[in-house]
């Protein structure tokens, strides 16, 4: 890989399965504007429901890692908004879906926000990423 994904000693340690620090050495890298639970046919999914769109997000995430040549294990940063009216006991929720997908071993850079709201009021959720390809 041409990355690593790391949490020093140095620093305050990692809660909630994600990583400190991603070091890139070479490779591709590849930018995904931010998802939202829309299928492929442009319909939203898991209108009210926190999880369907979670997973619906994740999905279009695999979706864009694929075209670009990649999948899951390059992904090294997720940045995540969450509308402000999900409670924070579905954050659970979230991390079951992610935790399917991503690498736990080595969790990629991680930011997670709740926000007032998203460009459309449906939307409960939105995730940008970065990947780096070899």
């Amino acid at each position: 890989m041409g990355f690593q994904l790391s949490n020093p000693t140095t620093m305050p340690p990692a809660t909630g399965g994600y990583s400190q620090l991603a070091v890139v050495r070479s490779g591709k890298l590849v930018l995904i504007a931010g998802q939202i639970a829309h299928d492929s046919s442009g319909n939203l999914v898991g209108k009210d429901d926190f999880r369907a769109q979670v997973e619906q997000i994740f999905k279009n995430l695999g979706t864009a890692l694929a075209a670009a040549g990649g999948n899951f294990q390059n992904l090294v940063k997720i940045s995540n908004h969450c509308v402000d009216r999900v409670e924070a006991g579905h954050l659970s929720a979230y991390r079951e879906v992610r935790d399917r997908y991503i690498n736990v071993a080595a969790p990629p850079v991680s930011t997670f926000v709740y926000v007032s709201r998203l460009v459309r009021p449906d939307w409960l959720f939105e995730m940008d990423a970065m990947a780096i390809i070899d």
